[in-house]
């Protein structure tokens, strides 16, 4: 590994975040997070009711251009509360990447089911739709209707592709292939708010789509997901399920079914809707400090991850690839040595002990991302956003 561009890349961090401790991905509270956060506290409405989670569903399902969102207290809810409503059952199974954040996994494993693993794409890092045709040409069957898997013999339930880092993965083209075979497309859009594949944001292109607002997502509501649809059906089953299944009555506590206390607090959606009336702004900021990145790592002939052509990402975490696991490991202990965070992609779900045993097609590219990929300093950097404050 070259010395020089581990000391260009700390240099670069520095010049951008300045000479503190620079983590990765970190929020910006710029705005009117504190003035509604009074508001919230002042009108006594902290918890799971008020008028802040409605507009934070309101301002989301505009900004996607979804028709309903759902608001949850995280992004694994989300997906759990996708799964239910698509109906996937105990010991069924569900079709995923193993290259992606173990939340997508969880969520599988909540309901009983268990993933299958596909091969993701080198250039996007998401879902590869020929992996996943290939898959379903050699691998499963149709019988009464029902979509079977040859080797377990357990019906297939659904599909849930992920936007590595922002990047749109060819959503559409996996939207086709689930709507051809009849499976349930779950969109885990976690990670890629503000991000577009032939300009249409992700998270609407299947049945049911999900976002996060963690604390190290783009925009934040300290803990918080979203679910989307265009499916009224969907949406009034995942409100219902996700609001402890209550029956509506001025006083009597009735519950038709088993449900979860899913429901986001107004708290956290006053941060939300700060958060999302600067949402441009950082959008345009994160594109610039990924243009310095880029900039650097070209003159030394590192790859930086950019989206495919039909795709616009918003740059949540800028990623390179380096040649080797070696050169990895000697840019990840030189960096965060020295105080600029830096982190390699997450562990191939198939290689941790709980889901060892899944099927999978070999992974052969997940495999080969796993030991060259790094992430590395992607925040928007204090007192760029212009001064809104109510």
């Amino acid at each position: 590994m070259n010395k020089k561009i581990l000391q260009e890349t700390v240099s670069l961090a520095r010049k951008i975040y300045g000479d503190e401790f620079i983590p990765l991905h970190r929020p910006v509270f710029e705005g009117n997070e504190r003035l509604y956060l009074i508001d919230c506290i002042d009108s006594n409405f902290v918890s799971s009711v008020g008028k802040k989670v409605t507009e934070f569903e309101d301002k989301i399902a505009e900004y996607t251009g979804s028709k309903f969102a759902v608001a949850t207290v995280n992004g694994t809810s989300a997906l759990h509360i996708a799964l239910e409503v698509v109906g996937v059952k105990s010991d069924e199974e569900v079709i995923t990447q193993s290259l992606t954040f173990i939340a997508t996994c969880n969520a599988i494993k909540y309901t009983g089911a268990n993933p299958i693993f596909i091969d993701v794409d080198r250039d996007t890092m998401g879902m590869s739709p020929s992996s996943l045709l290939n898959f379903l040409k050699t691998s499963s069957l149709k019988k009464d209707g029902i979509l079977i898997n040859k080797k377990t013999k357990r019906r297939i339930s659904a599909c849930i592709p992920m936007h590595t880092f922002g990047n749109p993965c060819r959503i559409e083209e996996i939207e086709n292939i689930c709507s051809e075979w009849g499976i349930p497309l779950i969109e885990d859009a976690a990670e890629s708010l503000g991000s577009f594949y032939k300009s249409k944001h992700t998270g609407i292109f299947g049945d049911i789509g999900t976002f996060s607002f963690n604390g190290n997502k783009l925009i934040t509501t300290g803990g918080g997901g979203m679910v989307v649809t265009d499916n009224i059906d969907i949406a009034k089953k995942a409100k219902h399920i996700s609001t402890t299944a209550k029956i509506a009555h001025p006083y009597e506590f009735n519950h038709d079914q088993v449900g979860y206390n899913y429901r986001m607090p107004n708290l956290n959606a006053a941060l939300g809707c700060a958060q999302m009336e600067r949402l441009q702004e950082m959008l345009d900021i994160k594109k610039h400090v990924a243009k310095q990145w880029q900039d650097l790592y070209s003159n030394y002939g590192i790859h930086f991850v950019n989206p495919i052509d039909s795709a616009c990402s918003n740059n949540w975490l800028n990623a390179i690839i380096l040649e080797s696991k070696d050169d990895r490991d000697n840019f990840l202990k030189y960096t965060n040595d020295n105080d600029v965070m830096t982190r390699p992609i997450w562990t191939l779900m198939s290689n941790l002990e709980m889901f060892k045993h899944c099927q999978n097609d070999g992974l052969k590219n997940s495999i080969w991302l796993e030991e060259r990929v790094i992430n590395v300093p992607s925040s928007v950097p204090d007192n760029l956003l212009e001064s809104c404050k109510g």
